[in-house]
């Protein structure tokens, strides 16, 4: 007897049906009982009710579970996940997180599968390190063929085979015009330590991005491993910590554009939604300070523990088709990698410095580097005690 049309494969419960029908069949036919017949067939067909419904589990279809930072997709211009679905018949359960620390540390404990992910530069490297990501199979990508070149065999993944560019930007200080002096802007990163701002001055809540600011301000590279530079980088967020409103992500940009803060630095590709998205703030201006700043580069990945690569990479391919990638670029106005779709953006938006700086200003970034273990439990060290650091009075005898 054939599996029922329900089922993916040929199933225990199907063979015990074949079974059931055979020898009901034997049955009637030795008895020759209309009442025998009549119970038979009532058995069957309760059966027949059970086993459509309880076969059901064994459907192909997939669900990919995508992990993704917060505002980072279209979901209005085109709808990207729900029109993947559409096309592929493959579910997306989306979510979101607001840091590479807190993605690394859930998909590090096992608390959660996901297939894709789309972390930052130095994060990926780590991940690779650390066996936690796939080599991809680009057969299953040609869409790659748009990625430019110049976002491709950085050093978090030099031979190109774990990650796929997603998008880029820049790190600068976005600032309010009507509380914030333009001849303050000189003075680049050192502003976030001006005792002029105080109390209306925001920073990361990540030691990466943290750290990397203090240590451009002392001149030192954001990648450096000398732990006496990550020491004096430790006491320079310490000196500025009364300074400072609060350690945010995302949830400064309600602070920003609400006027509760005056100075905060974050990822160019939010300056939109800052400035001129639907809350956004005319009076909130940017500028990459002139000690040099992070270039970042943000990629899709397979999880090495996906048990859907094939769908992954499918779907990896998906976005990197000109349609979506345009869609997204012109949704979250982070700089896109992708030839075609930077071609089909707005002359505004691909024109805007913002988005898409000058080569003076590339010149004098760095991209972060995965640091190496011991220099990232200094870090964490560093920067948990800065987090429980209280401010103490100007006559405080002890160092912090």
């Amino acid at each position: 007897m054939p599996c029922l049309p329900s089922c993916s494969v040929r199933c225990w419960c199907c063979s015990s049906l074949s079974t059931l029908v055979r020898c009901t069949t034997l049955i009637s036919r030795k008895k020759g009982d209309r009442t025998v017949k009549k119970w038979a067939f009532l058995t069957v067909v309760c059966l027949l009710m059970c086993l459509f419904g309880g076969c059901s589990y064994q459907s192909d279809t997939v669900t990919l579970n995508v992990f993704n930072w917060g505002e980072y997709i279209d979901d209005e211009i085109l709808d990207v996940n729900a029109l993947f679905e559409q096309e592929t018949g493959i579910k997306i359960n989306y979510k979101t997180y607001e840091s590479n620390e807190s993605m690394y540390t859930l998909l590090e404990s096992g608390a959660a599968e996901y297939d894709v992910v789309i972390p930052s530069d130095y994060m990926i490297g780590k991940m690779i390190n650390e066996g936690m990501l796939a080599k991809l199979n680009f057969d299953n990508i040609p869409n790659y063929q748009y990625i430019d070149e110049v976002h491709k065999g950085l050093a978090y993944d030099p031979m190109n085979e774990y990650s796929v560019p997603y998008t880029w930007g820049t790190v600068g200080i976005f600032y309010n015009k009507k509380y914030v002096d333009e001849a303050d802007l000189a003075q680049g990163w050192d502003i976030l330590w001006n005792e002029k701002y105080k109390g209306k001055i925001y920073m990361f809540d990540n030691a990466r991005d943290s750290f990397a600011i203090a240590l451009k301000k002392l001149g030192y590279s954001m990648n450096t491993t000398d732990p006496a530079h990550w020491q004096a980088a430790y006491r320079a967020l310490a000196e500025q910590k009364p300074l400072v409103q609060g350690y945010f992500m995302d949830q400064v940009f309600q602070k920003m554009t609400n006027e509760e803060g005056w100075l905060a630095p974050y990822y160019s590709g939010d300056g939109a939604n800052m400035i001129t998205g639907d809350d956004g703030n005319e009076n909130i201006g940017y500028f990459v300070p002139h000690q040099g700043t992070n270039q970042f580069v943000d990629a899709m990945c397979v999880l090495a523990t996906t048990k859907h690569q094939r769908e992954a990479e499918m779907y990896i391919n998906f976005m990197c088709r000109t349609d979506v990638a345009t869609a997204n670029a012109e949704y979250i106005c982070y700089s896109t990698p992708h030839t075609e779709a930077l071609e089909q953006l707005d002359p505004e938006v691909s024109g805007d410095p913002m988005f898409y700086p000058p080569q003076t200003i590339l010149d004098n970034t760095e991209v972060f580097i995965t640091l190496p273990e011991e220099t990232n439990k200094l870090q964490k060290d560093l920067w948990i005690r800065l987090k429980c650091l209280r401010e103490r009075p100007s006559w405080w005898p002890f160092p912090s």
